[in-house]
């Protein structure tokens, strides 16, 4: 087992592997868009994670059958992992639900209290680790619905430990203004890189940082027209690939409380173990990394304009 870093995650005392697993793969046959996978191989995959020494899972109602599967595989090794998982979601699986887009979520202390009810019970705790407002609702919202008075009352009641939330742009400025949440999940990655500064905006508060998407790829369409130079990284590796490379970038952040990486395959998962396990860049190859991004067009955004 790889003992990796762990690092701050709230203010409360939890600490958290630098390296979690995104349980999204696991959503099954049910999800609008179906990810199908074998019972056997969700097994070997969940245990796999646990048996790589990586210690922070985060699920969602929203991933299908993710929670079930958990709870039917690795529950009863309960203590070796931290579990997150999400509120607001639509309590039934949807598989006519719209392919592209979030669902469409409701906030209501009802909803709120039977989505953490019924987390438990899939996912066989007695309580979850840490509990996000799913999708980044707008302030607005959060307050006409009493969204933290109704998680406050859930930890009171030994249902959840720590209070977080999924955000991003536009509303992920109100959110940290607020300054109520213990963890923010965001995007971001070398590739996407629009919430860069926004990570020292959060740890400010007091906040752990979660990332998901740190290993994505897709944005390499999004540079932009005047790109004055093609992206090339690969001289940079140091015997990782570049999956790997981009997972040791983000982590060399000082603010990332831990990186969310999702897959179905136990093999990627001892993969993305052993280049966590390298820790983050070398101050040196990070900034050199930076340069050749803003120069191709892959650069931070002014979080306040």
């Amino acid at each position: 087992m790889i003992r990796f870093e762990e690092r701050f995650l709230t203010s409360a005392g939890l600490f958290s592997t630098v390296l979690g697993f995104g349980a999204m793969e696991l959503r099954g046959a049910s999800h609008r868009v179906p990810r199908l996978l074998d019972e056997g191989v969700a097994e070997l995959l969940l245990n796999t994670v646990l048996d790589e020494g990586i210690g922070f899972i985060d699920t969602s109602i929203d991933y299908g059958e993710s929670e079930g599967l958990i709870g039917r595989h690795i529950s009863h090794r309960r203590s070796e992992y931290l579990l997150a998982s999400k509120v607001g979601c639509p309590l039934n699986h949807q598989p006519d639900g719209p392919s592209n887009g979030p669902l469409i979520h409701d906030y209501s202390p009802s909803n709120i209290r039977a989505g953490i009810e019924q987390s438990l019970s899939r996912l066989r705790t007695d309580y979850l680790d840490l509990v996000q407002v799913h999708i980044g609702p707008s302030v607005a919202v959060l307050q006409r619905d009493d969204v933290l008075g109704t998680l406050e009352r859930a930890r009171e009641e030994g249902k959840v430990r720590a209070i977080g939330i999924s955000s991003t742009l536009p509303n992920l400025l109100d959110h940290i203004d607020l300054g109520v949440f213990e963890t923010f999940q965001v995007p971001y990655s070398a590739l996407d890189r629009d919430l860069e500064d926004c990570l020292p905006l959060i740890r400010a508060t007091g906040a752990g940082v979660i990332i998901r998407g740190g290993t994505a790829r897709g944005p390499l369409a999004k540079r932009t027209p005047d790109s004055r130079a093609d992206l090339r990284l690969d001289d940079l590796f140091d015997g990782d690939d570049l999956q790997g490379f981009l997972l040791r970038f983000v982590m060399t952040r000082a603010e990332v409380s831990t990186v969310i990486v999702g897959t179905a395959s136990p093999e990627h998962v001892r993969e993305n173990a052993k280049a966590a396990a390298r820790g983050g860049l070398a101050g040196d190859v990070y900034a050199e990394a930076q340069r050749r991004l803003d120069i191709a067009g892959f650069r931070t955004l002014d979080p306040r304009k």
